[in-house]
């Protein structure tokens, strides 16, 4: 079959779980933001669909006060809503039946300008969803669809439901969504790889003596209960976001930036993960503390009962191909740590000789941290004298190289990942969406880790809420002579 291409865009988009939270709060944003900015073409109809009966027009004032509440106040231009929420259908749906989708696709109506779908459901609908979608003839040559995480929670459930894809979609046709390849800094990683010479001759063992990628949030369940308890820290966090942003820093330099190059070199070092050992991992739970100055309550309490589920996981990784011998990749996230913060850290190694050492000049290795969010900025760590007359010795002291990017671009808007990605489905353009291996990839590595836990009876270990993770992390990298980046 042939599929989409990128330079011809959709004339329709269907939305499921159209009015989950997911959709209110950035899904119909983000649409109304291309809307807005003219980016998507006039006659592209929205159709919603979810179980919630309503007719068009609640759907419409169900999308109104989303973007009431959600929208930046100065995207608020009230003709601009008005176009834009009529822009909008609704088909009520139950996915698991497949004698709806007869009027889903009536409502969707000629499809011959090409189909987006964007599918957010439980992994247990997948495979009627699809079915429903081939019996109502929605899954032609010029249809594409988006697959929202979670997609499985092993290797085998995912293969599962690929395979279920793949009876009906091309792999050019499935766009595998990972909202976090879509955040400007990410990809600004790549261009400033690729786009300096001055980092790229260092990129590897010569030059870096170890990486750390951060992901902590401040939040607890925030009513994700029983997803949470059934998929833990490793399953929610580190077999998509955090291995896609470790691919990326590891990476190749591609050919060129088609997505079949990028996604090529990607799948290269996540094969080329090394099987955790069971002293290079750390499990954690959550218990009261207090976070910003607030009281919490442990993960027991906020779940209702007891669990071993893991809301902190650290790793201390390895990518064994010649680029990287040598060089260990700290990863941690969790929930209820001290700081909510997205960021890489490439730790440079120290120069080889001090010649400031008898004048009393002390050293710090160079240091780059990429900062994903709340905020997003590149800053490099360098060293720099401090002004003066040096009669009692030569004072060396740390000054950050700071690229805010909402300063630099500061006339430039300021997107979301998911604005991107939806027009990146709307368009048909495959580079910033995840392919089959890649994520196969992610899983076995990730399967392997959670049976050294099997294996070992590894429990977890207990940390207060509002710190940075047990102690046992910080001996993870201490023992390496090492310290997280706080």
């Amino acid at each position: 079959m042939n599929s989409v291409g990128a330079t011809k865009p959709c004339s329709a988009l269907l939305l499921f779980g159209a009015t989950g939270d997911l959709a209110k709060r950035m899904l119909l944003p983000s649409l109304f933001a291309l809307h807005d900015d003219g980016l998507i073409a006039k006659n592209l109809r929205i159709v919603g669909t979810a179980r919630s009966e309503m007719s068009d027009a609640d759907y419409r004032a169900f999308a109104s006060d989303a973007l009431a509440e959600y929208l930046p106040d100065d995207r608020k231009n009230k003709d601009q809503i008005r176009s834009f929420l009529d822009r909008l259908l609704y088909q009520p749906l139950d996915a698991s039946a497949i004698d709806g989708f007869g009027a889903l696709a009536d409502k969707l109506g000629d499809i011959s300008g090409g189909l987006s779908i964007f599918l957010s459901t439980a992994p247990s609908l997948f495979k009627a969803t699809i079915a429903g979608l081939q019996s109502a003839g929605l899954t032609g040559d010029n249809v594409r669809i988006g697959l929202e995480k979670p997609l499985g929670n092993d290797l085998e459930s995912s293969s599962a439901i690929n395979d279920a894809v793949a009876q009906a979609f091309t792999e050019e046709q499935t766009f595998r969504i990972d909202h976090y390849l879509g955040k400007e800094t990410v990809q600004n990683l790549m261009a400033l790889r690729f786009a300096n010479m001055m980092f790229e001759p260092l990129w590897n063992s010569t030059g870096i003596d170890h990486i750390e990628i951060t992901v902590s949030e401040t939040v607890g369940l925030e009513g994700r209960h029983g997803f949470y308890d059934d998929t833990g820290a490793l399953r929610d966090m580190v077999q998509n976001h955090m291995l896609q942003l470790l691919a990326l820093t590891a990476m190749e330099a591609p050919a060129n930036l088609d997505a079949t190059c990028v996604r090529d070199e990607k799948v290269k070092v996540l094969r080329s993960l090394r099987p955790v050992v069971a002293d290079e991992m750390v499990r954690g739970q959550y218990r009261d503390g207090a976070v910003k100055g607030a009281v919490v309550k442990g993960y027991a309490d906020d779940l209702g009962q007891d669990s071993d589920t893991e809301t902190f996981v650290a790793i201390k990784a390895h990518v064994d191909n010649w680029r990287w011998k040598g060089v260990p990749f700290y990863l941690r996230t969790g929930k209820r740590l001290a700081e909510r913060r997205s960021e890489i850290v490439i730790q440079f190694k120290s120069v080889p000789h001090n010649i400031f050492a008898e004048r009393g000049g002390k050293l710090h290795a160079n240091k780059l941290v990429i900062r994903l969010q709340p905020e997003e900025y590149v800053r490099l760590q360098v060293m720099a004298k401090e002004p003066g007359l040096d009669r009692n010795g030569v004072i060396l002291r740390e000054v950050p190289l700071d690229l805010s990017l909402s300063q630099a671009f500061s006339k430039s808007l300021n997107r979301i990942a998911y604005e991107r990605l939806l027009l990146d489905l709307i368009e048909g353009d495959p580079t910033l969406f995840v392919r089959r291996d890649e994520v196969e990839a992610q899983w076995r590595w990730v399967d392997a880790i959670r049976q050294v836990w099997t294996d070992n009876e590894m429990a977890t270990k207990s940390y207060g809420s509002g710190s940075w993770g047990p102690s046992a992390a910080i001996a993870l990298t201490e023992r390496d002579g090492v310290s997280w980046h706080e």
